[in-house]
């Protein structure tokens, strides 16, 4: 006899259409019972117009008929929110002190370290007067959903994306909004979207210690912070503001991140530090957290990031800060 667990093997295969997902991936089963070769499944509507239903229903049918012993599927929907579907392992809010200095950069980085992994990583980007992420990952499909949720856009690695760009009618479009209105929308973006099982959410925060950053710190259950910053004179008071707002939020720091540290010259073997000397050890002691990373001007990156394909970086900037998360994220629990 056919079991649960097989059953489920089974639905692994199944996508949702608009995100390729499988329907285990976002958790829209919802119930699943056996009785003399019958197997009656439910499953959440969340986020699926009528046509996507159906296509849904009769590929979990196709699916599970082929099972031994079993001779009908059945197949009905359930109207759930997408919060309640919502399970996500860690949530990791990237910051800095002001902007300017490469945060949705190490949001992307490492989503992909994380997603290089194994791991089913989710980016939100909450900068929602600024937003980047969409442009460097080349995502230009709108999202699709319905009243009980809004699903996210899958980047070519598979990682889901959500971001206030996706939503507008032109990316070139301005997002003028006062504070009220940005923190509904970073709210919805964690209620009203089914991110469904994920092990990390990064949130690409806004710059700077205001609403939106506020918003997120009490919106969301942050297992942890990550600081950038570049080398610069103000550097200093600008990461201890950020470290100090994590604090009072009661909001670990996990790392800092030090960009734009150094320009490498491959034809004379030489780093230059064109915006000063690198403040990274000392400032990763100042926040009294590990410094993860310090990232180079790289050509390549950023002209990968400008075609939309920053997946494709592969540089050992990726490799060191895989190998940073991996001592400190795989300790953090919420």
């Amino acid at each position: 006899m056919t079991t649960i667990d097989e059953i489920k093997q089974s639905l692994e295969i199944v996508p949702v259409p608009g995100i390729k997902r499988s329907v285990i991936g976002l958790n829209m089963v919802r119930e699943i019972n056996v009785s003399d070769g019958k197997v009656d499944i439910l499953l959440a509507s969340t986020g699926m117009i009528t046509e996507q239903q159906d296509w849904v229903k009769s590929k979990i049918q196709e699916a599970v008929k082929n099972l031994p012993g079993i001779k009908d599927v059945v197949v009905n929907y359930s109207s759930i929110k997408a919060k309640e579907l919502n399970k996500i392992d860690r949530i990791i809010a990237v910051m800095s002190g002001k902007g300017g200095v490469g945060k949705s950069l190490v949001s992307g980085l490492i989503a992909i370290a994380l997603n290089r992994e194994g791991y089913e990583v989710g980016i939100m980007d909450a900068d929602i007067t600024g937003p980047s992420i969409p442009k460097m990952f080349g995502i230009k499909s709108r999202p699709s959903g319905n009243e009980d949720g809004i699903l996210p856009v899958l980047s070519k690695l598979g990682i889901e994306v959500m971001s206030i760009n996706l939503l507008l009618p032109s990316e070139d479009d301005a997002v003028i909004w006062r504070g009220p209105l940005i923190g509904n929308t970073i709210k919805q973006f964690g209620e009203d979207v089914l991110w469904g099982k994920l092990d990390y959410l990064i949130i690409d925060l806004p710059p700077g210690t205001a609403d939106a950053p506020i918003t997120v710190m009490q919106a969301f259950p942050i297992s942890g912070v990550i600081v950038v910053f570049t080398p610069q004179d103000l550097v200093e008071m600008i990461v201890k503001k950020a470290v100090n707002m994590a604090r009072k939020m009661e909001k670990k720091v996990l790392g800092v991140v030090e960009n734009m540290s150094y320009l490498y010259v491959p034809e004379i073997d030489k780093k230059i530090e064109i915006f000063g000397k690198s403040r990274g050890q000392e400032l990763a002691k100042v926040s009294n957290a590990p410094l993860l990373g310090q990232i180079p001007i790289d050509p390549e990156l950023a002209r990968l990031c400008d075609a939309g394909e920053i997946e494709r970086f592969d540089g050992d900037i990726l490799k060191d800060l895989s190998e940073s998360l991996r001592k400190i994220l795989l300790t953090t629990s919420n």
